[in-house]
This record gives structure tokens, sequence and C-alpha cells, in this order.
């Protein structure tokens, strides 16, 4: 009998620590599987985040580094620069990458460094207790916004995606979700092609993973995925943002 699906070979067969219904673990094997079939395990170098993935590097068996808190495209161009043939990437949560991390991402993405992004996008900030992040819907309850975020006093909710696509060394720009098998199946395919442009050397790739955080939306997991698709999707729109034609298939 073929086996036609199993454990990807560059991850750690550990329990996870992320809680029920969190998409993490989700976006995680999608990143396992894309390594492993790209066949780039052994020349991938990951970078983690400060935030609820933080412990990433327990879970892969590759090269991985930690960054402090939203500095992760500094350290990844920094890698890149001095070990050029190797596949760096970044992954990143709201609270990482688009508040404190602001700085870093734009002026990696202006540059057109060739690392690729993983950037999940749960609309709260998760390790450190719920509070508002910068893509916190408007009307949202957080820790730190009880009553919703509001414009007037919190702004616009950040719509990361667009902001870099607007930037002449992107290459690839795309936002998708973990809610449904049909929407995971695109996601993987979005994360192949992150890594394929990088390969190509073509410049940034970003990838945006709108995730349920069922604990700090104070949701079942059920009701989170609903909430995602009715809620998040409407304001942060699916799709392939950017592409100015890299990601060929690569052997």
């Amino acid at each position: 009998m073929k086996k036609v699906f199993g454990h990807p070979k560059c991850m750690k067969d550990v329990r996870t620590h992320y809680c029920p219904g969190c998409g993490h673990g989700t976006v995680h094997r999608l990143l396992g599987e894309v390594i492993d079939e790209l066949e780039i395990r052994e020349k991938t170098i990951g970078i983690a985040p400060i935030g609820c993935a933080v412990l990433l590097y327990d879970y892969f068996e590759l090269d991985m580094t930690e960054a402090a808190h939203g500095r992760a495209p500094a350290v990844a161009t920094g890698i890149k620069k001095v070990n050029p043939d190797s596949i760096v990437f970044t992954y990143q949560g709201d609270g990482d990458l688009a508040a404190i991390g602001t700085a870093e991402i734009i002026h990696a993405a202006n540059r057109g460094e060739a690392i690729t992004v993983i950037f999940v996008n749960n609309a709260v900030y998760g390790m450190t207790g719920g509070q508002m992040a910068p893509t916190t819907l408007v009307g949202q309850k957080t820790m730190t916004t009880p009553s919703g975020r509001e414009i007037s006093t919190a702004g616009h909710p950040l719509k990361v995606a667009e902001l870099l696509a607007g930037l002449p060394g992107t290459a690839y720009i795309s936002r998708v979700a973990v809610n449904s098998p049909g929407n995971i199946a695109k996601a993987k395919k979005a994360i192949r092609k992150a890594f394929q442009v990088q390969m190509e050397g073509l410049g940034l790739a970003l990838v945006e993973v709108l995730s349920p955080c069922p604990s700090y939306w104070r949701l079942t997991p059920v009701e989170a995925m609903k909430w995602l698709e009715e809620k998040m999707i409407p304001y942060f729109p699916l799709g392939e943002i950017k592409d100015i034609g890299g990601g060929k298939e690569i052997a």
C-alpha cells in the first residue's frame, strides 16, 4: 500500500504547546511539508519570533535562531547576506511583525531582501495576555479594549500585506487563511511559492496567514473558525496581492 500522508521529515515528533484550536500547528505543518517537498532542508535557516511561536525551534529539525521582539527581518537579512546560498525564513505574529517590528519589515521589504516571511495574523497579542494588536478589528474586544477597538483612539487595523505590496522590493505578497480544507490547500501553495521566489532571488516574499485564537477571542475552536470567516476575511481579503511573475517550479 502506498503511503500518501505522513509526518514531515523536517519536523520533530513532539507534543504541541499551542492552545486547542490554535492555527499555528497547521501553519507549522504546511511549512514543514513545503520544505520537504522542495528538498531544501539542509540549507534552510529559520528565525523564531517573540510571541506564541517563540518555541518554533522545538518543532523543526532545521538550523534555527531566535530574534529579539520584532527584529527577525533584520536577523534574516544578516544571515542571508553572509550565506547567500541559504534559504532563510522568518515566522512572525502580528505583535512581533506589525507592532514592534514595523520598521524592520518595511525596510527589509523596501531593500528587496531575498527572504521569505510567514506572517501569522490572529488579530490579538497571544503570548502576553490578549491585548489589542495592530491588526485587531474595529469593535473587537481585547484585554486592553474591553469595549472594542475604536478608530478615534487606536486608528484602523493595519493591512500589512497591502502596505508592503506597494514597495518596489517585494516580489510576492499573498494573504491566506487556515479556517477550511480549501483555504489550507491554498495557504500551502502560497507558502511554497514564497520559497520558490526566494530561490529565484527576486526579492522579499511574504505570506500573511489569517489564523484563529480561540483562547483570547473567548470562543470555542469551532466558533473561532466561523468568526475568522465572517469578521476577519471581509476586512483582510484573501488572495495574491502582488506577484511579479516568479515562483516557477524548481526541481
